[in-house]
């Protein structure tokens, strides 16, 4: 079956007011994307735990763009955008196909800011460390949105509500970041564990508003005190958490895991919304 069909064939098969949850999930190191341990195997039980999508699409801090683009080709490629990790995790292909009408359906939805459809990109690492681990057959059709760097946080939260109609086609909105992240002051001595205290200071602070559903206080992130500051000096590996929030409806919970600082200033803690 193409993709098209698949898409097509299981939104079809939905069932009245059914919608697909919605993730954030703090991906931490590339080294995630091949090694089994607490956070890949959350991500794996998070997949078994929710119904499978129609497809994914990633909004991952690696994709910082002028403007909104989307990944619109049939099979994006595997991009490996680090240095200085093992050959192993270069020679990781994922081969999840795309979704080209898919993506031109989710460009039609936004209508505030043109969406460019990209035949140039791919899937980065923010995207494909995490799936490989939700979905290890490559299945399911993967798409990336950028983030348009020129913008601040409550333009991406806003830009979210305009493509939750996808939820109820079954596709899987999946930001891809961390909220408390400084690699500047990363500590080797911490890498398995722990937290700085202003980094465990900011993460608490997160995890408040968003189970209080202050999403306000998120978007205004900057005036939420030094501690945040330090722990978003840029706010690439933030913003994808807008996107989460930001189609978060009024009856929905949130379920936090995940939630562990390493490296003395990243923190994993991952965000599921759902019904």
């Amino acid at each position: 079956m193409d993709t098209l069909n698949q898409f097509k064939s299981f939104t079809s098969n939905l069932s009245q007011g059914d919608i697909m949850p919605a993730l954030f999930m703090g991906h931490g190191s590339p080294m995630n994307g091949i090694e089994v341990n607490e956070f890949s195997t959350g991500w794996a039980n998070m997949a078994k735990s929710i119904p499978q999508p129609a497809a994914v699409l990633v909004v991952s801090a690696h994709w910082f763009t002028r403007g909104t683009k989307i990944t619109a080709m049939d099979f994006p490629p595997t991009i490996h955008d680090f240095g200085g990790f093992p050959q192993a995790l270069f020679d990781v292909q994922y081969p999840a196909p795309g979704n080209p009408e898919l993506a031109k359906e989710t460009a039609n939805l936004i209508t505030t800011t043109p969406v460019e459809l990209d035949h140039d990109w791919g899937l980065d690492h923010g995207a494909w460390t995490v799936i490989r681990h939700m979905y290890p057959n490559a299945d399911i059709p993967v798409l990336q949105l950028s983030i348009d760097y020129t913008k601040g946080a409550q333009y991406h939260y806003d830009l979210a509500k305009e493509i939750s109609a996808l939820r109820k086609k079954g596709v899987l909105v999946l930001g891809s970041g961390n909220m408390v992240h400084n690699l500047r002051m990363l500590s080797w001595e911490m890498i398995n564990g722990g937290g700085y205290d202003w980094a465990n200071e900011a993460n608490e602070k997160f995890k408040s508003a968003i189970l209080n559903k202050d999403h306000q206080l998120l978007i205004n992130f900057e005036k939420m005190g030094s501690d945040v500051r330090l722990s978003i000096p840029t706010p690439e590996h933030y913003l994808p958490l807008m996107y989460v929030l930001g189609l978060q409806g009024d009856k929905e919970e949130v379920l936090l895991f995940n939630d562990k600082a390493v490296g003395g200033s990243l923190t994993m803690t991952s965000v599921k919304v759902a019904a």
